[in-house]
């Protein structure tokens, strides 16, 4: 292998896998061997695909837009009523966006803190598993976007500070670390699902991930403890897991939607659902 001609992210992705502790080897160098195939649909963003026989068991399909800050700024779109996410990142003039927090379905409202342009449009509502993920925030400010834990009961004052915040969880990375997943729903922890997240490394670069699932011997979903080992192994030292599976799309406006939704059942860019919320890039 020869790594002056792997993409950086590759060579990082190997020096990574040395470091992973034992029971996690096998998956780490299987993210760093991937054949991903990259394309750079817009200046400052790169789309990275792969296909995976085995990860973490079973068969995967993880598709990453990685956005340089230094060229977009990030922003939350709210949808009321609610809209795909392709459509409503296309509407609001956006270069790349990905999905958002949990949301009422029949409704169509979030059940999660909402914040934009300075207001509340949204509480924490959620209760039960739900409610015991969802303790992490994208908060955005000038464009900027971190990712941070949360609290409601006290994290009154950092609401403040933000222009945009959206709530979901489990937070996964922070400073580096693996978060505790302790007090979280431990079936909706272990469940494989198709997953969202979206995530921070350290040199500002963000990475909008998408993770297949629910189809069988193709693409059967990701556990959170899982995804968090895929974050970090892109090199995130931030991560929160999003809304999940019917609702995961990952959307880029030269390519449209590039991941694998799956509301539609078939393996293919078109199954995308109605959602409440996304989180989008825009072109400074």
């Amino acid at each position: 292998m020869n790594l002056r001609n792997l993409p950086f992210l590759l060579i990082l992705l190997v020096v990574v896998a040395a470091q992973a502790p034992a029971q996690t080897t096998a998956d780490s160098l299987a993210i760093a061997r991937a054949r991903w195939e990259i394309t750079q649909p817009q200046p400052g963003i790169r789309c990275l695909s792969a296909s995976f026989d085995t990860l973490y068991g079973v068969p995967q399909h993880v598709t990453i837009l990685e956005i340089n800050p230094h060229r977009y700024r990030f922003g939350l779109l709210v949808h009321t009523p609610k809209e795909t996410t392709s459509q409503a990142a296309r509407q609001a003039g956006a270069a790349a966006a990905i999905n958002g927090s949990y949301f009422n379905m029949s409704k169509g409202t979030s059940i999660c803190y909402t914040r934009r342009a300075g207001e509340t449009l949204c509480t924490t509502t959620a209760t039960g598993a739900l409610g015991s993920v969802s303790n992490a925030a994208a908060q955005i400010k000038g464009g900027r976007l971190r990712i941070t834990a949360w609290d409601k009961t006290t994290d009154e004052a950092r609401r403040q500070r933000a222009d945009d915040i959206l709530v979901s969880g489990p937070l996964m990375l922070l400073a580096g670390d693996t978060c505790s997943l302790a007090g979280c729903n431990q079936n909706f922890i272990e469940a494989r699902h198709p997953r969202s997240a979206l995530a921070r490394k350290s040199d500002g670069q963000v990475l909008l991930i998408a993770v297949a699932g629910r189809f069988p011997r193709r693409a059967e979903g990701m556990r959170i403890v899982e995804l968090a080992h895929l974050a970090r192994m892109l090199g995130a030292v931030e991560a929160m897991n999003l809304d999940g599976g019917g609702s995961t799309t990952l959307w880029d406006e030269v390519e449209g939607v590039v991941n694998r939704p799956t509301d539609n059942r078939t393996f293919d860019n078109q199954g995308e659902r109605k959602v409440a919320n996304s989180i989008a890039a825009f072109r400074k």
